[in-house]
């Protein structure tokens, strides 16, 4: 038996006894009394669940061991992307700066193979598919200008390794790859320039964690950063500039 004990000014202390039998003060036959002068009570409240841990080694040992990850897994995730507003950006595509449309909604799709466990990691390989987009109106950016109505549009697929952390009922993940982009901004009615079809490297990053409330569907979140390679100028335009674009998603999962 374990039981913390506070005695007020002093520092707590943690009661360990082998044996259920108590003598007429409430202690333990047995016990042994150990002061945490140098612990606070969260760093004693851990030694206290490790040391009642400790005390049924046959019930932990006779549990079932968790399945592992995969082997196969695939994502559907709502996402929010963050598009930059940078004054480049901007002139990149003969905008002004209030034209461009900022946040707006998308997909990410996504599957991946567990092949290989090493220690606490599991390595997947697999790859993504993102599709955002975000719109905005016509509208006053200033007392006598006139925004106009702009979509601003990003694909991108890619290959994926990621490094995995958990159990097949649930794991957190770090993943990464590389690959083709396309970042169209264009006015509404007009024709796309070459900087909104150009191809563009782009390095993908980020992680998240699928949760399994049943045997083959999770809940999975999704944090990922979009590293992308400046663009080609436009004759008389400025390059697109080096930026990255945050897209946050959260959907399911199916194994």
């Amino acid at each position: 038996m374990v039981r913390w004990r506070s005695t007020g000014d002093k520092a707590p202390e943690i009661l360990v006894a082998s044996a259920m039998s108590v003598n007429d003060r409430g202690v333990p036959s047995g016990a042994r009394l150990v002061q945490c002068s140098a612990l606070t009570r969260p760093f004693a409240t851990l030694a206290l669940a490790i040391a009642a841990l400790s005390m049924w080694p046959v019930a932990a040992a006779g549990q079932d061991p968790p399945p592992r990850i995969g082997p196969v897994v695939a994502d559907l995730h709502l996402t929010v992307p963050r598009f930059p507003s940078e004054q480049q950006l901007a002139d990149s595509r003969s905008l002004a700066l209030r034209e461009l449309p900022g946040t707006g909604l998308g997909l990410h799709a996504g599957a991946h193979v567990y092949l290989l466990k090493w220690k606490a990691v599991t390595f997947g390989l697999g790859g993504d598919f993102t599709l955002a987009r975000a719109h905005v109106p016509a509208r006053l950016i200033a007392v006598d200008q006139l925004g106009r109505a702009v979509t601003e549009r990003f694909t991108h697929v890619a290959p994926e390794l990621s490094f995995n952390f958990g159990s097949g009922n649930g794991w957190s993940y770090v993943s990464g790859g590389i690959g083709p982009s396309t970042w169209s901004i264009v006015p509404d009615g007009t024709t796309a320039s070459s900087a909104s079809t150009e191809r563009i490297r782009t390095i993908n990053y980020g992680g998240g964690a699928r949760w399994f409330a049943k045997r083959h569907v999770a809940f999975s979140l999704d944090v990922r950063f979009y590293a992308i390679d400046p663009g080609a100028p436009d004759p008389g335009r400025p390059g697109g500039p080096r930026t990255t674009l945050l897209i946050i998603g959260g959907g399911v999962s199916i194994k």
